[in-house]
C-alpha cells in the first residue's frame, strides 16, 4: 500500500518529523499503530542476556497491549519482533531497504510473519535495495512512531542511539536497559543511563513508561509441578534462588529451572542484583 503523507491512513505520529516520510509503503495491518507504541532497539550483536531481556520485554509488553516496534535487523530488533509475536501482540517492522526485498536474508520467514499478522513499513520503493544512509533514516521513522523507545544494548556507534536522539528531539521518552560494564555492546547505552535516561531494570518501568498494567490469565499459571511451587511460593515476596530453594522445597538445579521457564512466560522477573519476583503487573 502506498501512502501520501495527507491520506487519512497516514500514520499520524510520522507528521512530527521535520521531514516525514512521503510516500510511505505499508504491508499488513496499520490498525497496530493506534496502541500504545513502544520501541526496542539496540545493537545487532546482542549478548544472550540482551537476547534474553529483549524477548521478556517484549513479551510483557505485547500481552499488555502495545505495538513492538523495531528495524528487523539482526540480534535486538528480531528478538523484539519476536517476543511480541510470541505473545500473539502486535509488531511494526521499519525497513531500511524495500517491502519486496529481505534483509538480512535470514529473516525472510520473520519479514513474512510480520507481514501477516503485524505490519511492515518502508519510504524506499517497494523492490529497492538498501542504499548508503537508508538505515540511519530509517530511525528517525522508527522513533518518531513510538512513545517510548527503550534502547537494550548499545555500543558507542550503534545506530540505536541515533534512533534514542530522534526520539528525544522529538519530545518522546528514552529508556535504557543497564547492560555489563566490561562489554563494548553496553558501552553506548550505559552512558546514556548514566547522563539521565530512564532506567528500565524489570518490566514495571517499562510498562510505567507507558502507562499500562498488565494481568495474568489464570490458565498462564502452571498448575503443579515445580513451576507452581515457585510461584507459590513467591507469594511470600521477592527473594534469592537459594531462599526460593527452601521455600519450594526443590533441588537448585530444579528450581533454576523452574525460574527461567517461568520468566519465560514473563511470569517472574531476575533482577541483576540476583532477586527473583512475580512479575509486576
Amino acid at each position: 500500500m502506498r501512502l501520501g503523507l495527507h491520506q487519512p491512513e497516514y500514520p499520524a505520529a510520522l507528521r512530527d518529523l521535520a521531514r516525514p516520510p512521503d510516500p510511505l509503503w505499508a504491508r499488513g495491518h496499520l490498525d497496530v499503530l493506534q496502541r500504545p507504541t513502544v520501541a526496542i532497539v539496540g545493537t545487532r550483536r546482542a549478548t544472550a542476556y540482551a537476547e534474553r531481556v529483549t524477548r521478556h520485554f517484549s513479551r510483557t509488553l505485547a500481552r499488555a497491549g502495545a505495538c513492538v516496534v523495531s528495524g528487523l535487523a539482526r540480534g535486538v530488533d528480531a528478538e523484539a519482533h519476536r517476543g511480541a509475536l510470541e505473545a500473539n501482540g502486535a509488531t511494526c517492522a521499519v525497513l531500511g531497504t524495500g517491502l519486496d526485498v529481505v534483509y538480512p536474508r535470514g529473516h525472510a520467514s520473520l519479514q513474512e510473519e510480520i507481514g501477516n499478522k503485524g505490519l511492515l513499513l518502508s519510504e524506499l520503493e517497494p523492490s529497492r535495495a538498501a542504499h548508503p544512509g537508508s538505515f540511519p533514516k530509517r530511525n528517525r521513522i522508527i522513533a518518531a512512531l513510538a512513545s517510548v523507545t527503550i534502547v537494550v544494548e548499545a555500543g558507542e556507534n550503534s545506530g540505536a542511539l541515533i534512533t534514542a536522539r530522534e526520539a528525544l528531539e522529538l519530545g518522546r521518552n528514552v529508556g535504557v536497559v543497564p547492560g555489563p560494564i566490561d562489554i563494548p555492546q553496553a558501552l553506548g547505552s550505559n552512558r546514556w543511563l548514566r547522563d539521565g535516561a530512564h532506567a528500565i531494570t524489570n518490566t514495571a518501568d517499562a510498562l510505567a513508561l507507558l502507562g499500562l498494567t498488565a494481568s495474568v490469565k489464570l490458565k498462564e499459571l502452571p498448575a503443579n509441578g515445580a513451576e507452581r511451587r515457585l510461584w507459590d511460593a513467591l507469594e511470600q515476596g521477592p527473594t534469592d534462588l537459594d531462599t526460593l530453594c527452601t521455600r519450594s522445597a526443590l533441588p537448585a538445579h530444579e528450581a533454576m529451572a523452574g525460574v527461567t521457564g517461568l520468566e519465560m512466560r514473563g511470569l517472574v522477573e531476575c533482577a541483576m542484583s540476583g532477586e527473583i519476583r512475580r512479575a509486576s503487573w
